[in-house]
């Protein structure tokens, strides 16, 4: 990040501000003087993880939601989204253990080398996620990968990839025996595959041994807007 960042002046945040998915766009082209990388660079990864960042101190939605002992995190999918997802849960939580598994082994190796700290890189879904108390699915999955009778009862499961109504990372079983949180209602009943095709739709009291679903929608205008502050609080702290 070797430029100063070209920031949205008021006028144009309260333009694109009514429509979510407008934001982003403008947001893009204004980081695009120090955003590095293709498709987004820096900000695609960062508005992905934004729940589960610390703000002023306060908890996140994971100090919620997760099991109050948690000692294994599982992460399926080796792609980009699986790096920005360890390093923020590893930051802010403590684990014992971290797995791997890709349908592409050398990447879930490569991914296993390049992180901080140990990862164990696993054959299958199943022996990955087996015990996990934390699963996050980064996967591009257009069936299900991730089956109800390998996951531990009271697991957290974050649901990342089926980012389209007609894929899937959950089976139905996944679905039917979990207590499922969204952070928007309209966008998972429009865009969740893992929702729409279940047929998921009742509210549940929460329970200790369901597991515990969460679905984020990337491209809410406040994530969009979050993502601006963090983005540039970190190109301030690089001087």
């Amino acid at each position: 990040m070797n430029s100063a960042p070209v920031f949205l002046d008021a006028g144009a945040v309260e333009k694109h501000w009514p429509a979510s998915g407008a934001l982003l766009s403008a947001l893009e082209a204004a980081l695009a003087a120090f955003s590095s990388g293709a498709e987004g660079g820096v900000v695609q990864p960062l508005r992905t993880v934004v729940p589960i960042q610390k703000h002023n101190g306060t908890s996140n939605v994971y100090a919620y939601l997760m099991p109050a002992v948690s000692e294994v995190l599982c992460i399926l999918g080796a792609g980009v989204q699986a790096y920005s997802h360890y390093e923020l849960f590893t930051q802010l939580f403590s684990f014992k253990e971290v797995r791997i598994w890709n349908r592409t082994k050398k990447n879930a190796e490569k991914f296993a080398s390049k992180v901080n700290g140990p990862v164990r890189v696993c054959s299958s879904v199943q022996d990955a996620v087996n015990g996990a108390d934390v699963i996050v699915t980064v996967t591009m999955a257009t069936q299900p990968i991730l089956h109800g009778e390998w996951v531990k009862p009271g697991a957290h499961i974050n649901a990342v990839g089926a980012s389209r109504p007609d894929w899937r990372e959950l089976d139905d079983n996944v679905m039917s025996n979990s207590v499922l949180y969204v952070d928007s209602k309209e966008a998972a009943l429009r865009e969740s595959g893992d929702v729409i095709l279940s047929g998921v739709r009742r509210s549940m009291v929460f329970i200790p041994q369901l597991s515990v679903i969460f679905e984020s929608f990337s491209g809410m205008a406040i994530e969009d807007t979050i993502t601006a502050k963090m983005v540039f609080e970190g190109w301030s702290a690089s001087g």
